[in-house]
């Protein structure tokens, strides 16, 4: 099936008959362990950090083939290369890798399997908004953004598409 760059066969991991899908879900929920296999968001600690609203062709081109019928881009927020993108379907948290940037992961994380949300919105003294989202089977993910965003629009289109 596979071996992983530590040259652990994914059969000695005890994935043996699964597909390569299965082990990339079994990965991500056991992303410490196995830190060498696969570099992902991490579900159980997964955190994108100051975001500021930017235009929303900033990542238009690479994630617009993913799209399906009638999807289309809400708003759009970047951290210093990383990127978090809301349709009207779902969630894109795009992580860029490497030296050059050129190797990007992207995470489609759809409203439907969104079981709650959380939003702390900024102070006199801490600036930044947080929003934190547990989904069904991953876990919790946490977006932190700049004081000009608006958290509270974020919430609303959140609780338009999840209640």
């Amino acid at each position: 099936m596979g071996v992983n760059r530590s040259g652990i066969s994914y059969e000695q991991m005890g994935y043996w008959g699964r597909s390569q899908y299965d082990v990339l879900m079994i990965t991500c929920k056991e992303a410490v362990k196995y830190k060498e296999d696969i570099i992902i968001i991490n579900f159980q600690n997964a955190s994108y950090m100051k975001l500021k609203p930017v235009n929303d062709n900033s990542f238009a081109d690479l994630i617009s083939p993913m799209f399906v019928q009638d999807e289309r881009i809400l708003a759009t927020f970047q951290g210093i290369r990383d990127g978090v993108v809301f349709t009207n379907k779902r969630i894109f948290a795009i992580n860029v890798q490497g030296i050059t940037g050129k190797k990007k992961d992207f995470s489609s994380l759809p409203y439907s399997k969104i079981q709650a949300f959380s939003v702390e919105t900024a102070g006199v003294i801490d600036l930044d908004s947080e929003l934190e989202l547990w989904f069904s089977g991953l876990g919790k993910v946490k977006f932190e953004f700049v004081s000009r965003a608006d958290v509270t629009g974020i919430c609303r289109m959140i609780s338009e598409r999840v209640l």
